[in-house]
């Protein structure tokens, strides 16, 4: 079952339109849920929204928008209000630019959602801006509101649809001055560098992000599942891990005993596809001298009688 849209309007590009839908693409429903209760009954934790002077409980059609102009002076703001000062980019995304998606700061980048045609009037226009998009190499820049608020969009060809992706304003860009700029050069020699290239090599593969899990969430069930009786064995593992390697000290010999110890995890894990080879070849051949010896014991057998 398709996803429900978070989002529905139009792409426009000049003259050429088409309705489209937003969809997410990140999910956090597999991750296990967790809620606040009491400690002595088990049960749920109700948390109600109160008046912070006098303390009442505030129903939901009563709980609207307050913008603070001065310490403790909120301006209320209506639900119809917002409606009335509603951008066009409420309804739709107006690609106002083209860049090269590589020129795009990955720090900007906050949320993927996947945009595609609504229905079958659309799919034409649609693919035109895709295909064009993806013949330039280039992305589109625009405009949507969502969850009130305009977000500038990066549009990108993916597949069949398109990739929207919500971009960070500057403003929210921390510069990464202030933790850099007091951070000491280092002087590492040639050998030490030569020693952290080769690690890079031995450990360089191409990115499946299957092979990443979350280890916190799993450790997590295995608590819940385990009722929390005992501490997880895990947790101590880790913990001797991180004395073992506390007691490396020095740089140049940590980088040579990681090399050591990717080549013995090499060895090792050659010599137990060796082990898992041979056993099997034996036991084949044992097998064939057991079937050889059965068969002149029968012939007597038959003279015999």
């Amino acid at each position: 079952m398709a996803a429900r849209a978070n989002w529905k309007g139009h792409l426009r590009l000049s003259l050429v339109s088409c309705s489209v839908g937003l969809y997410p693409a990140v999910s956090t429903s597999s991750h296990l849920k967790c809620h606040t209760i009491n400690r002595e009954t088990g049960n749920r934790i109700k948390q109600l929204i109160v008046d912070s002077v006098t303390e009442e409980p505030v129903d939901r059609e009563d709980q609207i928008k307050g913008c603070e102009v001065a310490k403790d002076e909120l301006v209320p703001i209506e639900g119809d209000e917002l409606d009335e000062i509603a951008l066009e980019s409420t309804h739709t995304i107006n690609i106002e630019a083209f860049c090269r998606r590589s020129d795009v700061d990955e720090r900007y980048l906050d949320r993927p959602y996947y945009l595609a045609a609504e229905d079958k009037v659309s799919r034409e226009a649609f693919a035109v801006i895709r295909d064009a998009m993806k013949k330039k190499g280039m992305a589109g820049l625009g405009r949507l509101v969502i969850y009130r608020r305009e977000r500038v969009v990066l549009l990108e060809p993916y597949g069949k649809g398109l990739l929207a992706t919500l971009l960070r304003y500057h403003d929210e860009i921390r510069s990464p001055t202030a933790y850099f700029e007091d951070m000491p050069d280092g002087k590492p020699t040639d050998e030490m560098r030569s020693l952290a290239e080769e690690l890079i090599d031995r450990a360089t593969r191409k990115f499946d992000p299957k092979t990443f899990e979350d280890r916190y969430e799993g450790a997590l069930i295995a608590l819940v599942q385990g009722k929390a009786s005992k501490p997880a064995k895990g947790a101590k593992t880790a913990k001797a891990a991180a004395k073992t390697s506390g007691n490396v000290v020095n740089l140049m010999e940590a980088l040579k005993r990681s090399i050591a110890s990717e080549k013995s995890g090499a060895a090792k894990s050659e010599g137990a596809k060796t082990a898992t080879k041979t056993p099997a070849r034996s036991s084949g051949g044992s097998a064939t001298r057991k079937t050889a010896s059965r068969k002149p014991a029968s012939r007597k057998t038959k003279k015999a009688a």
